[in-house]
């Protein structure tokens, strides 16, 4: 299929399901009001020291049928449910797909049960995917994407081509994660976890927060939701550089920005803000704001929602997409949390507060270990 005959391909809805708001206006009010999900914990089952985090409460339930799915499982549900309300998509339609995006999924199972092969079979994330389409009855066989932090934009990327592809006409992207002691040791062990409310691209940043959360967008190239939003193009590229230690350049996330920028048909100038995956680590935000400055959108406005949201891994990218899509709608773009001083060499337009903006396109950033990269451009 050409270019010049490849479909628009339109957000009919979405949701946040996070431990400040279960809907995607719930979320966007706290944001607006400065709220934070991130505070301290003090969760022996989680960690021998305490740790900042935005956590859903211990005993929480998502869904009426809990008993039947996991903690991740549930998130998910809970999610779609929200996001296919009051939309004509149906699940059962042979021309929807739907597309989940983790980094650990159900991990945590080996820390609460007896290893075997019943385990192996359940903690892996083909057997999550199963469970949630069959809930829903999605006659086609789910995708699932886990490509480390980019897990969440990746399957934004993964659904607009499979709708250009003309593969299927609606595609239901959920991403979901949920903090284990696997995680959170993890990343002490990284020494990457911050002592505080993160910082991204601040002089005293000194690590980052680790957030529960789900998120999920719904596709189609059904021309009745002609003038809504769209996903206009999206890229993915590779570091090659260090297991856990982002690019020294940022050329290889600068080439996917600028490969975006292309696809979506959309020059530096005509993105009106950025909404950075902005870790507040001392070596992701160095490389990012690198890789923003050789895109050319150094001058642009910026922001990370980790202060809000804490990093939820394979949900991030959605979560941060969504309030995004809602800040075009509402020609609003929410401040940084924690920044104050910049603190990266290459300088970038940080928001540190609410923006008033006359907003067309965004564009969207990650990055994740292994090296890889992602970005997508969405807009009116």
């Amino acid at each position: 299929m050409s270019r010049m005959s490849e479909p628009d391909i339109f957000v009919v809805a979405d949701n946040i399901f996070s431990p400040f708001g279960k809907t995607t206006a719930e979320n966007f009010s706290q944001l607006k009001n400065n709220i934070s999900g991130v505070k301290q914990h003090n969760d022996k089952m989680l960690s021998p020291t305490p740790f900042f985090a935005s956590l859903f409460d211990k005993d929480e339930v998502f869904i009426d049928e809990a008993n039947n799915y996991t903690k991740f499982e549930q998130l998910l549900i809970a999610s779609i449910t929200d996001a296919l309300k009051d939309n004509s998509i149906d699940p059962k339609n042979k021309k929807t797909v739907l597309i989940i995006s983790s980094t650990k999924g159900n991990i945590s199972l080996l820390e609460t049960e007896v290893n075997s092969t019943e385990l192996q079979k359940r903690i892996s994330m083909s057997t999550s995917a199963r469970l949630v389409a069959e809930h829903f009855g999605f006659q086609n066989q789910p995708v699932v994407i886990s490509n480390a932090c980019i897990s969440g934009v990746m399957a934004i990327i993964t659904g607009m081509r499979m709708l250009r592809m003309g593969q299927y006409e609606n595609a239901v992207i959920c991403g979901a994660d949920v903090i284990s002691k696997f995680i959170v040791s993890g990343f002490q062990s990284f020494q990457a976890l911050s002592n505080e409310i993160c910082r991204p691209f601040d002089r005293s940043r000194n690590g980052l927060n680790l957030g529960e959360g789900a998120a999920t967008v719904i596709l189609s190239t059904n021309k009745k939701f002609e003038g809504n939003i769209k996903v206009k193009g999206g890229s993915i590229s590779n570091d090659a550089n260090h297991i856990s230690g982002p690019s020294r350049t940022g050329e290889e996330l600068g080439h996917a920005i600028k490969q975006t920028m292309t696809d979506a048909k959309v020059s530096a100038n005509e993105i009106d803000f950025i909404s950075a995956h902005g870790t507040a680590t001392v070596y992701n935000d160095e490389m990012e704001a690198n890789a923003i400055g050789l895109a050319g959108l150094q001058s642009q406005p910026l922001n990370s929602l980790k202060g809000y949201y804490g990093h939820t891994l394979g949900a991030a990218g959605l979560i941060e997409s969504v309030i995004s899509i809602q800040s075009l709608k509402e020609n609003l773009v929410i401040s940084t949390l924690g920044f104050k001083e910049l603190g990266v060499t290459s300088p970038v337009n940080v928001c540190t507060s609410p923006m008033r903006i006359n907003a067309g396109n965004f564009l969207k950033t990650a990055s994740g270990f292994g090296g890889c990269n992602a970005a997508l451009v969405i807009g009116k």
